[in-house]
C-alpha cells in the first residue's frame, strides 16, 4: 500500500515513513532547513516560500511606518485640531430645537367684544431626517394620517419633497388642523411614527361672518408666502407660521405674535426624543382694544344694505370718527367680506369670486378709495379764502344761474341762480358762482388761482394719507398746471380751477380725507390723525383759527336748517355739514355725499358717508339720518 504524501511540505524520496516518527520528523525538519541555509545547492530544493530581500524588508518597513505616521497625523488633527468644531457637531446632532408656538393677541372693539380670537387646533410636523427610509413602512404611515385626517396622501407627499434637504433636521408641516384623536395616537405612539410630531397651534377666529366690513379694518392672518418668509426668517418665523396679511392683524403683528419659545430636547440613537435639555417659554402676543363700536358698525351695515336695495347703488364708504382725538367709532367699505374664509387659506374658485366682483368687496374703498368730492371740499375752500383775506363774512356774490367765459358757460345746480350770496348761504346752499369766483376770480375779482388752492388742501390733509394705522390707504391728488401739461398735453384753463374749486375735475380724495378735514369745524382748527387702536396716541396740530372755524361751522349749521340737507333737523341734536354730488362719468349717476358733526355745540361725532352712483344727496342724507338716530338713542 502507497502512502500519500503531504501537500503541504514535499517529503524527499530516502525518508522511510515506517521509522519511528520522532526520528523521521528530526530528520525531515532537518533537511528542510539545511536547504533554507544553502539555497545554492541544486540537489534539495524543498524550502518553506521564498527569502525576502534585505532591501525589500527595509522598503515594507518604511511604507508601512509612512503609513502609520499618516494615521496618527490625521487622528491628531481629527482630534487636536477639529476637535472643538467635531464636537460642536456631534451635540448639535444629538440636540433638537423644538419651537414653541406662542398665542397670538385677542382683538377687541371699545365695548370688549372679541372681534379676533383664537381657536385650538392640532398640527402634525415631520422631520424628514428622523423619518423611516423604508418605502413601505412610511407608505402605511401616511396613508394612516391621511385616512383619519382627511388630508389626500398626495399632499403629504408633496409637503416631504418640497422640505428643505439641506437643513434635514427643521420640521415641516406636514398636516394642519387634524382631528384630537389623530393628534392623541400619534403623540402617545412615538416610536410607531418615526420623525412625526404633534404641535398643539392655534387658528384664527373672526367676527367677520357676523360683520364683514370689520375685514377691512382687522384684516386676516394667514400662511407665509415665499417671499415673507424670506424676508421673516430671521425673526424666528417657519416656513408654515402664519403673519398678519392686512389691517390691524398686518400693522400690529409684532405686537400681537408674542415671542415664540424653545425647548432644546436631546434625541437619542434610535431618533427619539429623549429628555428636556433646557426649556424657554413662549411669551404671549398682546391684546389689542380697538375703538370702533363693533355694533354700532353692524347698525351701519344693515342701514346700507336696507337703503341701497332696489337702487342702482350697491357700493358705500361710512366714516364716523371722534374730530378731538380721531377715534375711529366705524369705519365701513360695503360690499365687503368675511376674513374667515382667508385663515385656512381660501379656495382657488371663492378667491376668483371675489376679486371678479364688479363691486370689489375685498376693496377697502373708505380709505383706499379715490373720488371726486363734490361739494363737501366747499367748507375747507371757503377756510381757505377768509384766511388770504380774499372774502369776509360780509362779501357776497349775485348769482344768477352760473359763470359765463368765452364759449364756455359753468352752471350753479339751480338754473335761476342763488341771488344775493355770502359765505354762510354758499355752504348753506352749495352755490357754485360763490366758488368758483373764490377759486378762480374773474376780470373784476382776484380768487386763490390753483396753486394757493392746492397749498391749502395740502395743509388740510389731502394729497397725502391720514395717518391711519392700517396699511393700504391712499393719498387722493392734487392736480397742477405741470401735472396737466405733462399728463394730458394740455395747458391749466380757468375752467379747470372752477371745477377743482367746487370738488370736480381731476381733484380726489378719500372717505377718510374729507372725514378728517371735516373734524377741523368740530375741534376748533385742528388736524388729527384718525387710529383705530384705542392705546394709540396721536398728535394734532392747528391749521385754522377759531374765528374762522366758527364762520364756516355756521355755514354748516344752515345747510341743516335752511339748506341742502333739512331732513336731518329731526335729529335728536343740532347737526351740521355739507351735502355733494360728484361727477365722475357722463353715463353713469353722479356720487352721492354728506359730511358733517354733531352736536353742533361741542361736537362728538364726525361722520362722512359716500355713496358711489347714488345720485344726488337723497341717498347720502337719510343714510346719515338712520346712523345719528342710532348714535344718539
Amino acid at each position: 500500500m502507497v502512502k500519500k504524501q503531504n501537500s503541504l511540505f514535499p517529503l524527499p524520496p530516502s525518508i522511510d515513513l515506517s521509522k519511528n516518527r520522532e526520528i523521521q520528523n528530526e530528520e525531515i525538519f532537518a533537511d528542510i532547513f539545511s536547504d533554507a541555509k544553502n539555497p545554492s545547492d541544486d540537489t534539495n530544493t524543498s524550502f518553506i516560500g521564498p527569502a525576502i530581500h534585505a532591501k525589500r524588508f527595509k522598503l515594507s518597513f518604511i511604507i508601512t511606518g509612512f503609513i502609520i505616521a499618516i494615521l496618527l497625523g490625521k487622528s491628531g488633527y481629527l482630534q487636536i485640531v477639529k476637535g472643538q468644531e467635531y464636537r460642536t457637531q456631534a451635540e448639535q446632532n444629538r440636540l433638537w430645537n423644538h419651537i414653541l408656538p406662542s398665542q397670538r393677541g385677542i382683538i377687541y372693539d371699545r365695548t370688549g367684544t372679541e372681534l379676533a380670537w383664537n381657536e385650538a387646533v392640532f398640527n402634525l410636523l415631520a422631520t424628514p431626517a428622523s423619518m423611516t427610509k423604508d418605502r413601505e413602512h412610511q407608505h402605511q404611515i401616511l396613508s394612516h394620517i391621511a385616512k383619519n385626517s382627511e388630508t389626500p396622501i398626495n399632499e403629504l407627499y408633496i409637503a416631504l419633497e418640497e422640505s428643505d434637504t439641506t437643513e434635514p433636521k427643521t420640521s415641516i408641516l406636514l398636516a394642519a388642523n387634524v382631528p384630537y384623536e389623530l393628534a392623541l395616537t400619534v403623540e402617545s405612539s412615538p416610536t410607531s411614527f418615526p420623525g412625526i410630531t404633534t404641535e398643539l397651534s392655534s387658528k384664527r377666529g373672526y367676527i367677520t361672518n357676523e360683520i364683514p366690513s370689520l375685514s377691512h379694518i382687522i384684516g386676516y392672518s394667514g400662511g407665509l408666502n415665499e417671499d415673507e418668509y424670506e424676508e421673516k426668517k430671521s425673526e424666528g418665523y417657519r416656513p408654515f407660521d402664519s403673519i398678519g396679511k392686512m389691517g390691524i392683524e398686518q400693522a400690529y403683528e409684532q405686537r400681537l405674535r408674542g415671542q415664540f419659545g424653545l425647548e432644546l430636547l436631546e434625541i437619542n440613537a434610535l431618533g427619539s426624543i429623549g429628555r428636556v435639555v433646557s426649556k424657554t417659554e413662549p411669551t404671549q402676543g398682546q391684546n389689542i382694544t380697538l375703538t370702533v363700536d363693533a355694533a354700532f358698525q353692524k347698525y351701519i351695515e344693515e342701514v346700507l344694505k336696507t337703503r341701497l336695495e332696489g337702487t342702482p347703488a350697491s357700493k358705500a364708504s361710512v366714516i364716523a370718527m371722534n374730530p378731538k382725538n380721531g377715534e375711529i367709532y366705524a369705519l365701513v367699505s360695503w360690499p365687503a367680506y368675511d376674513a374667515n374664509a382667508f385663515t385656512g387659506g381660501i379656495d382657488t374658485a371663492s378667491y376668483r369670486a371675489l376679486i371678479e366682483d364688479e363691486d370689489r368687496p375685498l376693496f377697502a374703498r373708505a380709505f383706499s378709495g379715490e373720488f371726486p368730492s363734490g361739494s363737501t371740499i366747499k367748507p375747507m375752500n371757503a377756510a381757505s379764502a377768509l384766511i388770504e383775506g380774499i372774502i369776509t363774512p360780509e362779501t357776497s356774490f349775485i348769482s344768477t344761474g352760473g359763470i359765463q367765459i368765452g364759449i364756455w358757460y359753468f352752471p350753479d345746480w339751480r338754473a335761476d341762480g342763488h341771488g344775493n350770496t355770502n359765505v354762510y348761504h354758499a355752504i348753506a346752499d352749495s352755490v357754485n358762482t360763490f366758488f368758483y369766483l373764490i377759486g378762480g376770480g374773474n376780470e373784476h375779482f382776484d380768487g386763490l388761482g390753483i396753486e394757493k388752492m392746492m397749498e391749502y388742501a395740502a395743509s388740510y390733509g389731502f394729497g397725502s394719507q391720514t395717518g391711519l394705522d392700517i396699511a393700504g390707504e391712499q393719498d387722493g391728488f392734487l392736480p397742477t398746471k405741470e401735472w396737466k401739461i405733462e399728463a394730458k398735453g394740455e395747458p391749466w384753463y380757468i375752467g379747470d380751477t372752477y371745477h377743482a374749486a367746487i370738488g370736480q375735475g381731476d381733484f380726489l380724495a378719500t372717505p377718510l380725507q374729507i372725514a378728517r378735514a371735516t373734524a377741523m369745524f368740530a375741534n376748533d382748527g385742528h388736524l388729527v390723525t384718525p387710529h383705530v387702536n384705542n392705546s394709540l396716541e396721536t398728535s394734532s396740530s392747528r391749521v385754522i383759527s377759531t374765528e374762522i372755524v366758527n364762520i364756516v361751522a355756521t355755514g354748516m349749521r344752515r345747510t341743516i336748517t335752511q339748506g341742502s340737507a333739512q331732513m336731518l333737523q329731526s335729529v335728536a341734536v343740532e347737526v351740521a355739514g355739507k351735502t355733494g354730488t360728484a361727477q365722475w362719468s357722463s353715463t353713469k349717476p353722479p356720487h352721492s355725499w354728506f359730511t358733517g358733526f354733531a352736536p353742533y355745540e361741542n361736537p362728538e361725532i364726525v361722520i362722512t358717508v359716500l355713496i358711489e352712483e347714488g345720485g344726488d344727496d337723497y341717498l347720502a342724507v337719510p343714510i346719515t339720518k338712520d346712523i345719528l338716530d342710532y348714535w344718539y338713542q
